[in-house]
């Protein structure tokens, strides 16, 4: 079982800060999620973790190992572009991997994947290849696993199947670090920590990143003259299933701007909204 610690990471290229000052644990058994919308700095973090990257300042350890120190076998990643070769079968790129590690090749049936074994990684969708490129990953049964958006272009089926993987990992005792900049995914997360613009803008439990952020819900009718109003005083408004959210203004400017014809609430912010507030 290990533990990823990272103290004060930064990365810049040239005058670009792409990473600044972030610092976070990864626990053994824990899921802690790097989220942010692209270009936030999550891809830049994993590349340094894993030593692709020097970090400028800053630095990155295993078990209180420098990464440059590492042996990489406690490491599993999923890079983005999954890693896997398109002109071999599922079979042969698992053999692959397991012979660099120096390991025997698992069982695909046991993955789910027995259908697909013979077949070139190329022919399967997008769902199997993600799921190929999991199993790829902890053929040598990694305590620490890096998976940079395991479910982007993946349907809601192919990624609550990857999810369920993700949390079967980390109940034997890996440390997962795992970056997605869909929302709805910091639920699946034991701690997030929120990227925008390379820095962390807050981090903890969905919970407590929520905390007391509040919204504002626009019921009624609301023209789009107003709405680009709101958006020009500095307010992000949202559209929800009843109207509308409006994120960064106080409940009053809000009311103001929508009266007669809208009536504005004062409610509790989404996780969404929340991330909106953080990071503008």
């Amino acid at each position: 079982m290990s533990t990823i610690q990272a103290d004060g990471l930064t990365r810049r290229f040239g005058d670009m800060v792409a990473v600044d000052s972030l610092t976070f644990r990864v626990g053994p058994g824990e899921v802690v999620g790097l989220l942010g919308a692209n270009g936030a700095g999550k891809t830049t973090t994993m590349k340094m973790l894993l030593g692709l990257l020097s970090p400028t300042a800053g630095e990155a350890r295993i078990d209180g190992t420098l990464i440059r120190d590492l042996d990489r076998r406690v490491m599993g990643y999923v890079p983005q572009g999954l890693g896997l070769y398109r002109d071999l079968t599922v079979r042969e790129n698992l053999e692959f991997a397991a012979a660099a590690f120096g390991v025997p090749a698992p069982s695909l049936e046991a993955a789910g994947l027995g259908a697909v074994s013979g077949r070139r990684v190329g022919e399967l969708s997008l769902g199997l290849r993600r799921r190929v490129a999991f199993v790829v990953a902890r053929c040598h049964e990694p305590a620490v696993l890096i998976l940079d958006e395991p479910t982007s272009g993946v349907g809601p089926l192919g990624r609550a199947r990857l999810w369920e993987t993700i949390h079967e990992t980390a109940e034997t005792g890996a440390a997962i670090l795992v970056s997605t900049h869909y929302m709805d995914e910091a639920e699946e997360c034991d701690r997030v920590v929120l990227m925008a613009d390379g820095r962390e803008v807050a981090a903890g439990t969905v919970d407590e990143v929520v905390g007391n952020v509040r919204s504002v819900a626009v019921s009624g009718s609301v023209p789009d003259a107003v709405v680009e109003e709101l958006h020009r005083r500095g307010g992000t408004v949202l559209l929800d299933n009843h109207g509308w959210r409006v994120v960064g203004l106080d409940l009053a400017t809000v009311a103001g701007a929508v009266a007669p014809g809208g009536t504005a609430t004062e409610v509790p912010a989404t996780f969404e909204e929340a991330f909106v507030s953080f990071s503008s």
